[in-house]
């Protein structure tokens, strides 16, 4: 039994699979993997990450974008729907409450870095990085830290960009978006990787990035792949899910997600081939981690041919991953006040907005005026929020979905959204119900002893 509900709907699978992917793609792939690479082993970690992709995260993706489609609501309304519809407790509700939340919590912070990046946008442009060495670069981004004038201005930059999208709705707004932003991201790519093949010493690169270093792989370097995979995924957070409430019900769930999760992992290899090429032909150092693309890319597009307008293309490509990334962050919490509160679109992103460009404004002193005010554990606000939320939100959001629809929600009504032949149904349930909530158990005790 299907749950009834007028719904919009993706216009078709490719829609879908862009708005989806747009949500994987972030500043998680083209800002974080890559540096994750560097300072993990490069292939070492490449290796484990690929395997933790095909083992947790299409699996978990697989589940998210079913528990959404079955329940044809929010997280919030979905899950309770979801709950009923198994004849659990409604408290799975709550579940879907705590994905939404964390959302606009990390989008408190996400849009504060997407600003940076448009931020650089600018300085490409204009020329800042020509002929730039290693401590101004440094200086330079501890210049725009310490600006909070600045970072409220491209803050509040990045948020209109987000909330103007997501006001106009599923057909005008996120799939119009999406169906520009994802193909001109890669468009963007397949520029810069031409210019690193031919300007970069890709040779390097590759063997970096894909030579087996089996040597190198570490208990610590599988379980921080594992966490990545997971959170490059956008898993956890209800997006996935509230995007697959708009899936039509004769598109395969297991094909788009294998689709999905190939087109995300392709890109951030890619980014990392490109950034990687031109790190070596520069000399600079690998693992350089955080700030590889704000502090050490700006010193090769500094030195090389060309530089002042492949910095430009490249900080672009960075700015549409986080713009499409921060418009799923808010929708699930947009989707549950429309849906329940009788409230325009326009309105409840709106409020929605404010609130979280608010939330923004003291994640951004906490790196100039606010910076001696700590939170938890010496961490100040920016940190605090990136811990909670990436620590302990994330990984047991994605562990009780992956319960909820393994242990709790009835096997036909599963096999019914997936609708897969028996060995498919059964290996999505091997790796749904035994692998991935050991391996999300595994990364949330790894991190949880990280932070203490």
């Amino acid at each position: 039994m299907n749950l009834p509900v007028k719904r919009s709907h993706w216009g078709n699978r490719w829609t879908f699979m862009l708005a989806t992917a747009g949500s994987a793609i972030g500043l998680g792939n083209i800002w974080k993997l890559p540096y994750m690479i560097g300072v993990n082993g490069g292939s070492a970690f490449v290796l484990v990450f690929i395997l933790c992709i095909l083992l947790v995260g299409i699996p978990l993706m697989m589940t998210e974008i079913l528990l959404g489609r079955r329940a044809q609501k929010n997280p919030y309304n979905g899950m309770q729907a979801l709950a009923a519809e198994a004849n659990v407790s409604r408290s799975w509700k709550y579940l879907g409450g705590m994905g939404m939340v964390t959302g606009l919590l990390i989008l408190g912070f996400y849009s504060v870095i997407g600003g940076w990046v448009l931020s650089y946008i600018y300085y490409a442009a204009i020329g800042t990085f020509a002929g730039i060495e290693g401590p101004q670069s440094i200086a330079n981004f501890n210049a725009l830290l310490a600006s909070p004038v600045t970072l409220l201005f491209w803050h509040t930059v990045f948020m209109l960009l987000t909330m103007g999208v997501v006001a106009r709705g599923v057909n005008s707004g996120l799939e119009k978006a999406n169906n520009i932003l994802i193909p001109a991201l890669f468009m963007i790519l397949l520029v810069l990787l031409g210019y690193s093949l031919s300007e970069g010493d890709m040779h390097l690169a590759v063997q970096f990035m894909f030579n087996p270093d089996f040597g190198k792989i570490t208990p610590a370097v599988v379980l921080t792949a594992l966490g990545h995979a997971f959170f490059s995924l956008s898993l956890g957070m209800g997006a996935v899910m509230v995007y697959g409430s708009y899936l039509q019900r004769h598109i395969s769930i297991a094909r788009t997600t294998i689709y999905i999760a190939i087109a995300d992992t392709m890109l951030g290899l890619l980014v990392g081939l490109a950034i990687y090429a031109l790190v070596f032909a520069n000399h600079l150092p690998a693992a350089a981690g955080p700030g590889l693309i704000f502090q050490t890319l700006p010193i090769a597009f500094g030195h090389m041919p060309g530089g002042h307008f492949i910095g430009t293309l490249f900080f672009m490509l960075v700015a549409f991953a986080a713009w499409s990334s921060s418009i799923s962050l808010v929708e699930p919490a947009i989707a549950w006040i429309v849906e329940n509160k009788a409230m325009k679109r326009t309105t409840a992103a709106l409020l929605i907005g404010i609130s979280v460009w608010l939330l923004g404004i003291a994640v951004l002193l906490s790196f100039n005026e606010w910076k001696e005010i700590k939170i938890i554990s010496g961490l100040n606000i920016f940190e605090t929020l990136d811990k909670l939320t990436s620590t302990i939100l994330l990984p047991l959001g994605g562990l009780f979905m992956a319960i909820f629809a393994g242990y709790f929600m009835k096997k036909n009504h599963s096999q019914e959204e997936l609708n897969l032949h028996r060995n498919g149904y059964d290996l999505w349930r091997f790796t749904n119900n035994i692998v991935a909530p050991i391996a999300i158990f595994a990364v949330f005790l790894y991190l949880f002893g990280v932070m203490k």
